[in-house]
């Protein structure tokens, strides 16, 4: 996997990904920036966000779960000195869809969290992740 970020002026920066797509990156005003794009903290955070999502409607799709919609809020807390790195997130999921089972839908945020999501996984080792969800009928 690769990536590249080019400066654009302040503290603004274009990142590129290996696959071809790009995105702004940039800091507050206070800092720099002219919040022109997401800081790259809050890239890290969607980021996590995306990869259990991701997880989350294979597995449940794998067990012929009939979604029709999945959103994940993510709220984390940082340390308050540097490195101001996460130090509690929470996941929580809202799975809509047809006669969705509760325990498969635990069940596969379980196994995102536990064995599958790398950037959970990674961002738990300084952050304590949480995790909890609710379903509406489709």
């Amino acid at each position: 996997m690769k990536a590249r970020i080019k400066w654009i002026d302040g503290v603004a920066m274009l990142g590129e990904s290996g696959s071809g797509h790009a995105v702004v990156m940039d800091g507050p005003p206070e800092l720099g920036g002219r919040n022109i794009g997401v800081r790259p903290m809050e890239m890290l955070l969607i980021g996590m966000g995306g990869c259990t999502q991701f997880d989350v409607l294979l597995i449940l799709r794998k067990g012929r779960q009939e979604v029709t919609d999945c959103v994940v809020e993510l709220e984390a807390e940082r340390a308050d000195q540097d490195p101001k790195v996460f130090t509690q997130i929470h996941a929580h999921f809202i799975v809509r869809g047809r006669g969705l089972d509760p325990k498969r839908v635990e069940q596969a945020i379980r196994l995102s969290a536990e064995k599958y999501c790398s950037a959970s996984i990674m961002l738990g080792a300084t952050a304590a992740i949480t995790h909890d969800f609710e379903i509406h009928e489709a």
